[in-house]
């Protein structure tokens, strides 16, 4: 009957030693090291490597065993000197625990405040009021003088080439280098005193006189008219989902801040 029963106790210990030794990844000075280790190193790298679109070499667990376990031998020499007692380790180690802490936060924050479908088209709809309507293709000569403006308006009805003058006078370089042109745009993105004018315009016409802005002195020519042509929400729903959760961490963060008391 002993016998029979130290027999169960030794495959009991056999069965329970396999178990442990299957969560460790070795045994370093006789220190095990835990699979788990490995396992959030594969983890971390994987999802950096999923963000810049690459993919984990197919013998990184390999690698990242070899890692965790010059770790722990690393990590044993540094305490056998007793560096984890100085203060520089602690203060160390202290930054490190906060940086995984709000790190661990923000995306218990961030699934507890998830962007919904209803608030992607709310903005979508948004997008769509502030964009939507006409598109303007025109061209401009900005100038320093209103004399200027008015001798290039006075050479342009005599026939001269807008687009040659664009290109010689226009202090505007971005546009001025193709000949004025501004390409499609709505009215909303120029400064008013620019849109008031070229919205008034007839397709081919330029304006009279010079338009004044805080830029300088404008000679406006509407090329062409269309309705905005706007992305489907599918197209940019990734772009808006990450844009509303920024905005909800932000909120999240000040808020945070305005009801602490810090003295």
């Amino acid at each position: 009957m002993k016998t029979k029963l130290q027999t169960i106790a030794a495959i009991a210990l056999i069965a329970i030693t396999g178990a442990a030794s299957a969560q460790n990844v070795a045994i370093v000075n006789g220190k095990a090291v835990p699979k788990t280790r490995v396992d959030a190193l594969v983890t971390m790298a994987s999802a950096q490597a999923k963000a810049q679109g690459q993919q984990l070499p197919p013998n990184f667990e390999q690698q990242a065993k070899d890692e965790v376990i010059t770790r722990e031998i690393f990590m044993q020499e540094a305490a056998k000197r007793s560096l984890d007692a100085s203060d520089d380790y602690k203060s160390q180690m202290e930054l490190a625990r906060q940086s995984i802490m709000i790190r661990a936060l923000f995306e218990d924050e961030k699934k507890r405040a998830s962007v919904t479908d209803a608030e992607v088209q709310a903005e979508y709809d948004k997008y769509a009021k502030e964009n939507g309507g006409k598109e303007y293709k025109a061209r401009h000569i900005l100038v320093e003088k209103e004399e200027t403006a008015k001798a290039l308006i006075a050479q342009l009805k005599k026939g001269a080439k807008f687009e040659t003058l664009a290109k010689k006078e226009s202090k505007d370089s971005g546009s001025g280098a193709n000949g004025g042109d501004l390409d499609w745009a709505s009215a909303s993105s120029y400064v008013k005193e620019f849109s008031d004018a070229m919205i008034k315009l007839e397709k081919g016409k330029l304006t009279d006189t010079p338009v004044k802005s805080q830029f300088g002195y404008h000679i406006i020519r509407l090329d062409d008219v269309r309705e905005a042509k706007l992305p489907t929400i599918d197209q940019i729903k990734p772009q808006i989902k990450q844009q509303l959760e920024q905005q909800k961490m932000t909120k999240f963060q000040e808020d945070l801040r305005k009801s602490a008391k810090v003295e």
